[in-house]
């Protein structure tokens, strides 16, 4: 079966073949493809094997010529076939021959209308042509190929189509040698056709992939022909991948738009009025000026001193350029006004001034280069003189001299640049100069004012933020006014330095005055910024100052609470002193607008709780119930009246323990310095214990009795520290005498036993024992028994001292 699907696309009239192309579509599935397809065409003269190429290629069953029936015409209009084991799916179209006898001499339309649709719809367009006419006018298709560009560009989008040109018959000629030549005569059409305005810059390579490959001659060296095309033919495997050989594909239409975009691109081509050759003599005169205009081009750029000159500017800027280049644009003019003087005058003209066009467009990027260079070494040679006059003179002067020398200097290095042939306006280059030396000036005047101010911002911020600091920690009724004469006279030191060190900038009086007033500004921020830092541990500094007025007298030593001292009073002083420094805290006062804060704060305060208060306004509302402060902007409030009352409960519970702490002390003390019952215990003993204290005086022995156990009661008081173990609770108290009593009865019976067995000594001798140091035990200290039966106890640092006696 026909697994190419050969089809006639378009018949030798010029007749699309709508039909056809709907069959075709369908029996290749082509809809299916999106846009995974390829379209490869190829044209060339009549009989040169065009057809066999594309059978071997693409395995193909296009009609071969039988060469012997002679030769003649095979192809008739465009055929379509789909090509066999290549992927993705890629169409072939077989173009009828150029230079046909069947057409004329003069019926060339259908050969360039075939060709532009070819150039159109194809990805690849192969170009079949003889070896031997490589380098000849007609038989390379070179008129062809010339106005088929210039409709191209004319007629549809930039599409970038891959020009393969297949060298048939290849000679002993290395493929090397050929190639650039084939590829000089396709960039000198390109060259020469005319472009629209969007396309006046754009190289060939954005519309064409030129690629050249040769194959050797099928009849002579068939299996060396077949290798060579299996080769040629792997190519085209994946053609449309990225780095394939179909190259861009940005105009490419879906696959199942093929048919409709083929019909249309058809339709144009035939409507297009525009594609007939120009006139012989007009095209011979057309083709050999431009061909000496590119020897001319070609022979200017071999040039030795071009090639010195054009590599020189690429470093630095070259003396003497205009007057060398100038010659020799004028000697490559001359000789083509030689060469070229029996064509027609208009083409010869034309073709002069693109010549002169090119040349120049040669010379322009050396000249752009050179000018670099001019504007750059201008411009490094004024930073330097400027640096150095910086150090002699004030910046104004320096920057106004340097500046007028350095564009005298750059005017002189383009006279030197300039070119006879053209007159390249240079007002642009020298523009950016100016500015560049402008940007430098600013850049530098910028630098310099910086450090201006920002050592003169920096001696305010050391002269301001650490007495500010020390104000806000004092925090009285003085603090703000300090502050603010602080403020005003450092600042006023600082502008006057700063004022005299920018008089050398020669400033205009507004940046002037807004240097100065961003100095002021600074000197305000800074008080600001301190004034917030204060604020945000102002519970820590009430809380401090709290501590120290509460916990210490009028000499700053630790109080201690013996009973006698008014703790409410000296909480009320505390607290309004902590009170004082939130107020002073709550806003920032560099103004001297009076405030009503730290009345507020007084009144809702520390007032509010006194017991004489009995204004009722004042108990029926909050003054603090408010986010703003009265005659206080907002930007200036620190702390809010509602922070201010949040923060003076918090105040007030993490020192309500203190107060109570220290009540608690007081209380203590009471107690033990008090061992004596209150006065009814002391008078119910009395009459309830009358009719016991009569037995005693009857009986006397009683009286002897509780005496002893008096002593021996007093003697283990004393030894045990009863009372110094109870100020430590009930309990631990308990705790602590059931381990010491036993201890303390032996200790007190040994002492007893060997004070009994000793001799009684002399005054002198008791005397001495008196003397002797204390000893202790248990931890304790107490007094010895003298041999009197007189003993001295010491008591602890809280009970007072007192001696009891033993025996008398």
């Amino acid at each position: 079966m026909d697994a190419c699907f050969s089809t006639q696309l378009i018949d030798g009239d010029g007749v699309f073949n709508v039909s056809g192309l709907e069959h075709f579509m369908k029996e290749v599935r082509l809809g299916e493809c999106g846009l995974s397809y390829a379209v490869v065409s190829i044209m060339g003269p009549q009989s040169s094997g065009k057809s066999t190429l594309l059978n071997h290629l693409f395995g193909t069953n296009f009609r071969e010529m039988d060469a012997f029936r002679g030769r003649s015409q095979t192809t008739k209009g465009i055929w379509l076939a789909k090509a066999q084991n290549i992927e993705p799916c890629t169409l072939v179209m077989d173009l009828e021959g150029t230079d046909g006898r069947e057409r004329g001499e003069d019926d060339t339309a259908f050969e360039k209308q075939s060709a532009l649709f070819a150039l159109a719809v194809s990805d690849i367009v192969l170009i079949n042509m003889w070896c031997h006419d490589i380098g000849r006018e007609q038989a390379a298709n070179k008129p062809l190929l010339k106005t088929v560009f210039q409709v191209m560009m004319r007629l549809f989008s930039p599409r970038k189509t891959t020009l393969l040109f297949v060298i048939r018959d290849k000679s002993r000629t290395p493929l090397e040698n050929l190639e650039p030549i084939l590829r000089e005569d396709i960039q000198k059409i390109w060259d020469s056709v005319p472009k629209p305005h969007a396309h006046k810059e754009t190289p060939l390579s954005e519309f064409f992939d030129v690629q050249v490959v040769a194959l050797s001659s099928y009849e002579e060296k068939e299996e060396l022909f077949k290798q060579q095309v299996s080769d040629l033919r792997d190519r085209f495997q994946h053609s449309i991948a990225p780095g394939g050989l179909a190259g861009d594909r940005r105009g490419v239409v879906p696959a199942s738009g093929f048919s409709f975009s083929s019909q249309q691109f058809w339709k144009v081509i035939k409507e297009n009025k525009d594609l007939d050759l120009p006139a012989h003599k007009v095209m011979v005169a057309t083709v050999r000026c431009e061909e000496i205009g590119n020897e001319k081009v070609a022979s200017f750029t071999a040039d030795e001193e071009w090639q010195q000159f054009e590599e020189a500017v690429q470093h630095d800027y070259c003396p003497g350029f205009g007057k060398k280049i100038s010659s020799l644009l004028d000697r490559c003019l001359s000789e083509y006004d030689m060469e070229a003087i029996y064509f027609d005058e208009g083409v010869r003209s034309s073709k002069r001034q693109q010549l002169e066009s090119k040349l120049l467009q040669l010379v322009n990027p050396a000249y752009q280069s050179l000018m670099g260079h001019l504007r750059t070494k201008t411009l490094e040679a004024f930073k330097e003189s400027f640096d150095k006059a910086l150090e002699k003179e004030g910046f104004a002067a320096a920057a106004r001299d340097c500046t007028q020398t350095s564009l005298e200097k750059f005017d002189k290095g383009s006279e030197d640049a300039a070119i006879q042939q053209v007159n390249w306006d240079t007002s642009k280059v020298k523009d950016k100069l100016k500015r560049d030396i402008e940007a430098h000036v600013a850049s530098v005047r910028a630098t310099k004012l910086s450090e201006v101010c920002a050592k003169y911002e920096a001696q305010l911020t050391k002269a301001l933020a650490e007495p500010v600091e020390a104000l806000l920690d004092s925090a009285s009724e003085d603090t703000w006014p300090a502050i603010r004469k602080l403020l005003e006279r450092e600042t006023k030191a600082a502008v006057i330095g700063l004022e005299s060190a920018v008089t050398s900038f020669d400033l205009d009086e507004a940046t002037e005055k807004e240097l100065l007033m961003k100095l002021e500004k600074h000197g305000k921020s800074v008080v600001e910024s301190k004034a917030k830092e204060e604020a945000g541990r102002v519970l820590i500094r009430m809380k401090d100052r709290f501590s120290t007025l509460f916990s210490r007298d009028a000499d700053s030593m630790p109080r201690v609470w013996t009973g006698k001292e008014d703790i409410k009073a000296i909480t009320k002083t505390a607290r309004s002193a902590s009170m004082k420094l939130l107020s002073t805290m709550a806003a920032i006062r560099l103004e001297e607008d009076g405030d009503n804060i730290e009345n507020t704060l007084s009144l809702a305060l520390v007032d509010a709780g006194r017991p004489g208060t009995t204004d009722r306004s004042i108990q029926l509302s909050d003054p603090l119930a408010s986010s703003s402060w009265e005659r206080v902007p907002e930007e200036k409030t620190l702390i809010t009246p509602v922070q201010c009352k949040n923060l003076w409960r918090q105040f007030k519970a993490e020192t309500e323990y203190t107060v109570t702490q220290a009540i608690a002390a007081q209380e203590a003390n009471k107690r033990n310095n008090n061992w004596l019952p209150p006065p009814w215990a002391l008078a119910a003993m009395a009459i309830l214990g009358f009719n016991e204290f009569m037995t005693l005086l009857r009986n006397p022995l009683y009286l002897l009795v509780i005496f002893v156990v008096y002593l021996v009661g007093k003697a283990i008081w004393v030894q045990s520290e009863i009372g110094r173990e109870f100020q430590h609770g009930f309990l631990p108290a308990i705790l602590s005498l059931s381990t010491k009593f036993v201890p303390t009865i032996m200790n007190i019976l040994k002492r007893l036993a060997d004070e009994g067995q000793r001799p009684a000594a002399g005054p002198e001798r008791q005397r001495e024992m008196e003397l002797q140091p204390k000893s202790t035990g248990n931890g304790s200290s107490f007094s010895n028994v003298t041999s009197a039966g007189s003993s001295s106890v010491t008591t602890s640092e809280i009970g007072p001292e007192y001696s009891s006696p033993v025996a008398q």
